[in-house]
């Protein structure tokens, strides 16, 4: 008789089926229960994600605004040194030390782990062309009016837009070319509109030079944008990105300082304070100091909502924040706000609200596909027991 013909006694049979029942069953909560675990860990990552795009936004939103009026009041109250206003966007750097520091602790990581030479050396380029940047926002801060600065420099998001289709594959989509569009029309009606909006004293000539640097400020920006997000991509934590922003910001204040040197800006900046700023000595320091403070802040939190989100949203956080600066520089300092400027404003605003409305419908239809993937996987698990 074959081996293959002999039956197994039916006690035998139920034994091993019960016992696979249980295996079955054990398995399944034990699924169950990582399934739990993962949950409750992706519910805790969520949330502190969400607190570190909070804070870095709030940052982005107090230094950019508060910047942005202080340099303002720089060259309002008679200081005009555009290298000394370039100087203090980067060199309170030291100031970063402190966030390293903090994330030390906490999560008893050394300081610069993971730091190639190449991370090192992408850092410090960067950190130039950063510094020439500053400069750029500083000549045509000093020229133009707050609420005309900012409107010019909003029109940065389009050209985000383009060098992050070109640098890191980002898709078009109809939100995203409505906001182009809309923020290019607002440019030009900014720029046919505010030909009388000079401070007196200024030539012609000098404010297309303060127009025409803020534009390359808004195009080096737009650069730097999707090149630190492309960066960013191998880099493993928060903490390391505020190290990175730490080495291009000494590269950026070398730069600056090496200016500064070679024009005579640190002389310069005890003769202002002592007889040219028309405030004093006391309140040119303090507006030194809270501008040192505030630029960190702003960098800090561009460098962390790129890191978080894109480089794409991360310019248009700064866009949002436009129409505050604007506000700001219209009620602080009296600047004109006519017809054109004000169309200009509502069209940017236009164009922000698009976009925002553009990632919400997509992150809806992204749950809706979650969803319905958990739902068919229920189903199934229902269908097998």
């Amino acid at each position: 008789m074959e081996l293959s013909s002999v039956q197994q006694p039916p006690a035998l049979n139920q034994h091993r089926q019960e016992q696979e029942q249980d295996d079955e069953a054990a398995a399944s909560f034990s699924r169950s229960l990582v399934k739990m675990h993962d949950k409750e860990q992706e519910t805790g990552r969520n949330r502190y994600y969400m607190i570190l795009l909070g804070i870095n936004y709030m940052c982005l939103f107090v230094g950019s605004v508060s910047s942005s009026l202080l340099s303002k009041f720089y060259f309002n109250h008679k200081g005009g040194s555009r290298w000394v206003s370039t100087w203090v966007q980067c060199a309170g750097f030291p100031l970063l030390l402190f966030p390293i520091y903090l994330f030390k602790i906490c999560t008893h990581r050394k300081p610069f782990t993971g730091f190639t030479p190449k991370i090192l050396c992408l850092s410090i380029c960067i950190g130039f062309l950063l510094g020439i940047n500053n400069l750029l926002f500083s000549w045509g801060n000093s020229y133009l009016p707050v609420s005309t600065n900012s409107l010019v420099l909003s029109t940065q998001l389009a050209f985000t837009l383009i060098t992050s289709v070109i640098i890191v594959k980002q898709k078009i989509t109809f939100a995203n070319l409505n906001c182009v569009i809309l923020l290019t029309v607002s440019s030009v009606l900014l720029a046919l509109g505010s030909s009388h909006d000079k401070p007196r004293g200024l030539t012609k000539g000098k404010y297309f030079i303060g127009f025409f640097s803020t534009v390359g400020a808004g195009l080096l920006f737009a650069l730097y944008l999707p090149i630190m997000e492309k960066i960013y991509r191998k880099v493993y934590c928060y903490a390391m990105v505020i190290e990175m922003q730490l080495v291009m910001e000494i590269a950026a204040t070398a730069l600056s300082t090496v200016g500064m040197v070679a024009g005579g800006g640190f002389s310069e900046m005890k003769t202002e304070s002592i007889k040219v700023f028309d405030l004093g000595a006391k309140a040119y320091w303090l507006t030194v100091g809270f501008n040192v403070v505030t630029w960190q802040l702003c960098f800090m939190g561009t460098a962390g909502m790129v890191f978080l989100t894109t480089s794409l949203t991360g310019g248009v956080c700064m866009t949002a924040l436009m129409g505050i600066n604007v506000l700001g520089g219209v009620l602080v300092y009296g600047d004109h706000f006519g017809g054109f400027k004000a169309v200009s404003t509502l069209l940017c605003l236009w164009g922000f609200c698009s976009y925002i409305y553009g990632i919400y419908i997509k992150t809806k239809e992204e749950e809706n596909k979650i969803d319905n993937s958990n739902s068919r996987e229920k189903m199934s698990s229902s269908d097998y027991a």
